[in-house]
């Protein structure tokens, strides 16, 4: 059965760490594609200003059109939120008809720590797998976080990622001072945000 991840963010906008964490994922699992969900509500999210969907979702066309394994899903922005990823990633196995195994949620080691913040973490470990991009420097107590949600050891995969910092807020923060995000995210995402004014 083929397996697919699944890589979820506000995406305003999508930039080389995004790219560079699916595509590693991609290839250390053997995923077959990896869906990139645009956030429409999230609800640690929902005090913050975002950039309107339909510019998030085209940076995010953008950004993956020369990459024929990687998908945008509009499973978040087509329905009401708030949206969590339990609902996400439950939405996602029924329209592909995927196992729990097969269906893998990317995150960052950074909200695996966070985990026990999210909205039914226990549900969410069997719902799926969770890769983690994991960083040298950066090591989250896995061994205190199962002491809460039992089996969590068992449900993650790890992928090694090279030490480059990339956000979306240096992005913004740099493109309103007038300062290049060159190599930062994708030339023709630039073009788009340059050509709509997004972040000035």
């Amino acid at each position: 059965m083929a397996k697919i991840g699944i890589i979820g963010g506000t995406f305003d906008p999508i930039h080389s760490g995004h790219l560079l964490i699916a595509e590693l994922a991609r290839d250390s699992l053997n995923l077959e594609r990896v869906l990139f969900v645009p956030a429409g509500d999230p609800p640690h999210k929902q005090a913050a200003k975002k950039t309107a969907a339909h510019h998030r979702c085209r940076i995010v066309e953008l950004a993956i059109e020369d990459n024929p394994a990687f998908e945008l899903s509009r499973v978040d922005l087509d329905r009401p939120g708030p949206h969590y990823s339990i609902d996400t990633v439950t939405l996602i196995r029924s329209q592909f008809d995927l196992a729990a195994d097969d269906c893998h949620f990317i995150i960052g080691s950074d909200s695996l720590s966070d985990l026990l913040s999210w909205h039914q973490p226990a549900d969410l470990i069997q719902s799926c797998r969770l890769t983690v991009a994991h960083r040298p420097d950066y090591q989250p107590d896995v061994s205190a976080l199962a002491e809460t949600l039992p089996g969590l050891e068992a449900r993650l995969d790890w992928v090694e990622i090279l030490l480059v910092e990339y956000s979306s807020s240096m992005i913004r923060r740099r493109i309103k001072a007038g300062q290049s995000v060159r190599y930062q995210t994708p030339a023709n995402v630039i073009d788009y945000l340059y050509q709509h004014q997004l972040y000035r």
